[in-house]
């Protein structure tokens, strides 16, 4: 008896912690199976979203049907280049959208600065009217604007499309660049003005040295916005020879014929350079932090 009263004492702990491992494994495979579930809803989810693409890929790369050529084959991407006018339809885009992303972002960021310091009453009047503005749809000023730009000999022109480009996305950027500066202590510009910079040298070698993910999320937005427009490029340009590539797509969709080895091949190369941007682009969006700043003062 005396054996089995002190077996008590000694068996309780240990069967406390018994069962106390036991709970954290119960709990660990519970855990593990929520994340395998988010894992596979998330699998999902992008699976879906990826077919489209992939599907356009596949059709690129798959011979047309006169096409002699069996198996996938680069002939329809290189015959859109040779056939039609996609290498000028590639260049206008360019042109127009790096032209947006370049103004946008120059005009945004101290705009943006102005926003986010300025407590006056003038400075939130103007930032109730980028609200307002940014509320309205492109198409109430696209027929307005035509006309003033056919006055001023900016249609069927790329500096005319680029014009209208730079101020659909001047109220978005601006507001991106504001709520990005909001995130940065001014007392780091305090700082700065202690040590004799200027407020315009402190705007450039503090802030905007520490708003790079900000920058660039707001040159990507201008980038997408510019670069994948239909409805302003539809109304504002004319010639076969200034048409960006999202006109060039709707330039193959025929009355009674489509030739689709030609949309999907322009469709592919439509899609290159935003990858390419945001797979270059993507690593600098975790540099920038307040952290940089504080350790190279």
């Amino acid at each position: 008896m005396s054996a089995v009263l002190h077996a008590h004492p000694e068996s309780g702990p240990a069967l406390g912690v018994a069962n106390t491992g036991k709970a954290r494994r119960v709990l660990s495979d519970a855990g593990m199976r929520g994340r395998w579930w988010r894992f596979a809803l998330i699998l999902a989810i992008t699976a879906i979203v990826l077919i489209p693409i992939m599907v356009t890929v596949i059709l690129a790369l798959t011979p047309a049907p006169n096409s002699t050529t069996t198996g996938l084959t680069l002939e329809n991407i290189t015959g859109v280049f040779s056939k039609t006018l996609a290498g000028v339809w590639l260049q206008n885009s360019l042109i127009t959208t790096l032209s947006t992303v370049v103004v946008s972002v120059a005009v945004a960021a101290p705009a943006g600065y102005v926003l986010s310091r300025g407590r006056s009453k003038a400075v939130s009047g103007y930032s109730l009217l980028l609200f307002v503005m940014q509320s309205l749809p492109i198409i109430t000023s696209v027929v307005p604007l035509f006309i003033l730009f056919a006055a001023m000999g900016l249609v069927d022109n790329l500096m005319g499309l680029t014009i209208i480009y730079v101020g659909s996305t001047m109220t978005v950027a601006t507001w991106m660049m504001a709520a990005y500066f909001d995130s940065i202590p001014i007392s780091l510009e305090e700082a700065s003005w202690i040590d004799g910079c200027s407020v315009f040298g402190s705007f450039t070698k503090v802030v905007l040295r520490n708003s790079l993910p900000g920058v660039l999320s707001t040159a990507i937005f201008a980038f997408l916005l510019a670069w994948n427009d239909y409805l302003v490029a539809i109304v504002f340009l004319r010639s076969n020879e200034i048409f960006t590539l999202p006109m060039g797509v709707q330039s193959f969709f025929q009355q009674n014929l489509t030739d689709w080895s030609g949309v999907m091949a322009l469709a592919v190369i439509m899609m290159l350079p935003p990858i390419i941007v945001f797979a270059a682009l993507n690593k600098y969006f975790s540099v920038g932090g307040i952290g940089g700043s504080l350790a190279g003062r």
